[in-house]
């Protein structure tokens, strides 16, 4: 069975999974324009792979920059895509651009 990839729409569903989640969360910070789009797709199947990978080690946010303004500024996110890894509502890691799958486990494995 498939994890479930949250995506907020609005700055409030967003804090509200933050708040209901116990352990780390990994938001993807994505963007609808020309030169994220792509990008932010190839991230899109890294993700599921590594919620399917890590089962409960991290809860996955899809968080659009437009849609969700205040935890990208909250987060410094300034570009799309942007992972960053939050615990106890504070971000403990983050790294812009897309990754490979293998980029993006080096990137769990170092902070979860």
């Amino acid at each position: 069975m498939a994890r479930r990839v949250h995506q907020p729409l609005e700055d409030q569903e967003f804090d509200f999974i933050l708040s209901m989640t116990t352990g780390p969360v990994l938001a993807y910070f994505c963007g609808t324009w020309p030169k994220a789009v792509e990008a932010c797709r190839a991230m899109d199947a890294v993700v599921a792979e590594l919620a399917e990978e890590y089962g409960t080690r991290f809860t996955p946010v899809r968080t659009d920059i437009t849609r969700c303004p205040g935890p990208t500024r909250r987060y410094g996110v300034t570009g799309a895509p942007t992972a960053v890894l939050i615990k106890d509502g504070g971000a403990v890691a983050s790294q812009a651009g897309p990754m490979t799958l293998q980029e993006f486990r080096t990137f769990l494995d170092a902070h979860l």
